[in-house]
């Protein structure tokens, strides 16, 4: 019995070797094809439309048992060691390491991207915008807390565009030194609104502790990685970064939370058949203005899948709209409402046109 055991372990061992020389082989391929085209093509050779469109493909056609996510996971990085091969692309997030900005661009871009951490989302913004970087990812919004109102004031001051999204589900951890137990915590450092999204938790088990906000999660682990009074609420990244011991798992009140990235650059992304369009408008200050403003996506069956208002920074009791849309700016039936916007407002302005993420 034990031979026989042994004798089919060794032959699945074998048909696995055989297997990774022909993924060795492929991946090869697929490099050298890669570089093929590089040749061809000029400047930043990342297409956020056609990576969504491969993904996309690769989703359809995974048979298990592997789930989707982590089949898109290891053909993301497949990619991003292809794009590196000829030229790694460069991009700005909000530092230090171990945010969850940091994650959401691993997840977008893959572990070759080269990441240039920033101290606040104002420097992400200029890093892309003086071209230090040729992308830059900034939150945009969580399903919690609602819109970050830095990045909207941000995509108003400044000329990028928005040329792809993340959505990051945020697991948020609780964080402490070695040797530190539930009942030495004296101190809760973390940003702002994680400490909000863990309200009812540490309200349950830790109600005597002083929440300290932090810029970010990964500077509050970064504070707590010599105290042992405290502890920091941050995600698994920021644990192994800082080398800091998980005390409690997914302590988020809500199982849904989710933050959405924006990726900005230069770049317009082409049509890749499944997109959204953010826009920027600005209403005339009469009666039925907004009204005005959306009729045209309506009579054209363009849906709306986010409107969001913030004052114009120019005028008292002025306001600008982002307005997130399905489809492309270039899709005939959306050009033709932007057409139809754009007659009724101050200002219509198109943020960027993008593929909607994937998993």
């Amino acid at each position: 019995m034990v031979n026989t055991t042994q004798q089919q372990l060794e032959l699945l061992r074998n048909q696995i070797d055989a297997i990774d020389e022909k993924l060795l082989t492929l991946v090869s391929e697929r490099a050298t094809l890669a570089e093929q085209i590089g040749q061809l093509k000029e400047g930043i050779l990342y297409r956020p439309e056609r990576e969504a469109q491969v993904l996309r493909r690769i989703a359809e056609l995974n048979p298990g048992p592997l789930s989707n996510e982590t089949v898109l996971f290891l053909f993301r990085e497949i990619m991003s060691a292809c794009l590196a091969h000829e030229r790694p692309v460069s991009v700005a997030f909000l530092g230090p390491q171990g945010t969850y900005s940091e994650v959401a661009l691993l997840k977008h871009f893959g572990h070759a991207a080269l990441r240039e951490d920033q101290a606040t989302l104002d420097d992400v913004f200029q890093s892309v915008v003086a071209q230090r970087t040729d992308f830059g990812i900034v939150p945009i919004e969580n399903s919690i807390e609602g819109a970050v109102g830095r990045t909207l004031d941000l995509l108003v001051e400044t000329p990028v565009q928005i040329c792809g999204e993340v959505q990051l589900r945020i697991h948020h951890q609780l964080l402490v030194s070695s040797g530190v137990g539930m009942t030495d915590i004296k101190e809760i450092y973390a940003h702002p609104q994680s400490l909000a999204q863990c309200r009812s938790w540490i309200a349950t088990h830790l109600p005597q502790a002083q929440l300290i906000p932090s810029a970010s999660n990964a500077e509050a682990a970064r504070t707590i990685q010599q105290k042992n009074n405290a502890a920091a609420i941050a995600g698994s990244h920021a644990a192994e970064l800082y080398q800091l011991d998980v005390l409690a798992k997914n302590i988020e009140d809500s199982t849904d939370n989710t933050t959405r990235f924006f990726v900005i650059g230069h770049h317009e992304s082409s049509p890749s058949g499944h997109d959204k369009t953010s826009l920027l408008l600005v209403a005339k200050n009469r009666p039925g203005a907004i009204h005005d403003l959306l009729t045209p996506l309506a009579h054209h069956g363009v849906s709306m899948t986010r409107l969001e208002s913030r004052p114009s920074q120019t005028q008292l009791w002025e306001y600008v709209f982002f307005v997130d849309i399905e489809g492309h700016c270039k899709d005939p039936i959306v050009k033709q409402a932007l057409s139809e916007i754009s007659q009724s407002a101050l200002l219509c302005r198109v943020l960027g046109s993008y593929p909607v993420a994937p998993l």
